[in-house]
């Protein structure tokens, strides 16, 4: 075990981290543990003069190029989300689960209202109101449990049934659409420290019989998510994903109105904004958000690796390049 300093808003402090078996996921949760800094939103710089890192959270913490005794300064992003750190699987992703650390305990029970009036736009019959969740490798499952099951409590619950639709469905849900063996995923996703993506979406739109609508924040690009024919409600969920994360998105009476009011399902009235205003509201929520530059896109910035000099673009790149290669040190052009 290695110690390292840490210089944050809260003043300085140090922490124990294996640099030879750690990844950089396991940094930014112990930083988070002390600074309660989402991982997200945290900037961290070393060296002199000091230089921000390029943290890919599937890394090995040895891509950072620490040493024993290392000083971190960790500041909080404050313009959205960091371009930098925990990036979930795309909407429009195959393969959606990856381990990371587990995070600290989630709420439960009903979701209550934030302190800060959280992101709206007015829409016929009331408020399309943006519903934050926590950034705790969960977003994707207690999205849904609020959307669902009116209680973020339910997480779990959901991770579950996800499971069990794959176990039951060994045609649909194969080894060649999962990208691993079957029972290999199942045990994955049941753990809460795993991501979730369009795999998810798919089961849960079937097994609840209503379609999900996941709007892209950078894009404003909206996937459909849509239940069985025969079985198809005419509802509709929306979520909000912004590269990283997702969150739900619900109808209020008025901006402020208790959770219990919110209305989470609403029907289908059309497949793009132009002729269904709930669409339309949630695509103006997407735009409120790329106006505050609350989106992360881990496909396009730019990476070299620090090893051979290579060119890299993004996320994908790295981690196939560092699998290639056994290269595992990059920084930002």
């Amino acid at each position: 075990m290695a110690q390292l300093r840490l210089r944050h808003p809260k003043g300085v402090s140090t922490i124990q981290i294996d640099l030879d078996s750690a990844t950089v996921q396991d940094l930014l949760q112990e930083i988070y543990k002390i600074t309660e800094i989402l991982p997200s939103r945290q900037d961290v710089k070393a060296g002199y003069p000091p230089k921000g890192l390029t943290l890919i959270p599937e890394l090995p913490i040895s891509s950072l190029g620490l040493s024993k005794g290392e000083q971190l300064i960790v500041n909080q992003n404050s313009g959205g989300q960091s371009t930098r750190s925990t990036p979930a699987r795309s909407a429009a992703a195959v393969s959606t689960t990856g381990e990371v650390p587990q995070p600290n305990s989630q709420p439960s029970g009903p979701v209550q209202p934030t302190k800060n009036e959280p992101d709206s736009i007015e829409v016929e019959g009331g408020y399309l109101v943006h519903r934050i969740v926590p950034d705790d490798n969960s977003c994707l499952f207690s999205s849904v449990a609020i959307v669902f099951e009116q209680n973020i409590g339910k997480a779990q619950e959901i991770r579950k049934i996800v499971a069990d639709e794959i176990r039951k469905d060994m045609v649909t849900w194969s080894e060649a659409i999962l990208g691993r063996p079957r029972d290999d995923y199942i045990s994955t996703i049941l753990k809460s420290s795993t991501w979730g993506g369009a795999i998810e979406l798919a089961i849960l739109a079937k097994y609840y019989n209503t379609e999900i609508s996941s709007v892209d924040v950078e894009t404003g690009r909206i996937d459909h998510f849509a239940p069985s024919p025969e079985a198809d409600s005419g509802n509709r969920s929306i979520l909000i994903y912004s590269g990283i994360h997702y969150d739900a998105a619900t109808l209020a009476p008025i901006k402020d109105a208790p959770a219990d009011f919110h209305q989470t399902i609403m029907p289908v009235r059309g497949s793009t904004p132009e002729v269904d205003p709930i669409l339309k509201a949630a695509k103006g929520l997407a735009d409120k958000l790329r106006e505050k530059k609350a989106f992360t896109n881990t496909s396009t910035f730019t990476l070299k690796c620090e090893n051979c000099g290579k060119g890299l673009t993004g996320e994908k790149e790295a981690r196939a390049h560092a699998t290639e290669t056994g290269h595992v040190k990059f920084g930002e052009y």
